[in-house]
């Protein structure tokens, strides 16, 4: 049982980092122009995805 939550929780962890990652990715791929474009602000990108995957 308790082998299983370590797994389980390894596993959710992983796929939260894949995820944040990802969208990292995203947002540092955008160019400058791709910003100004919608009024973005990468910091605030950053810290929102940050938010939307860790809390």
């Amino acid at each position: 049982m308790i082998f299983s939550n370590v797994i389980t929780t390894a596993r959710d962890r992983i796929a939260k980092r894949r995820r944040y990652n990802a969208l990292v990715a995203e947002i540092e791929s955008l160019s400058p122009r791709d910003l100004a474009d919608f009024n973005g602000n990468r910091s605030e990108m950053l810290y929102h995805a940050y938010r939307e995957i860790y809390g």
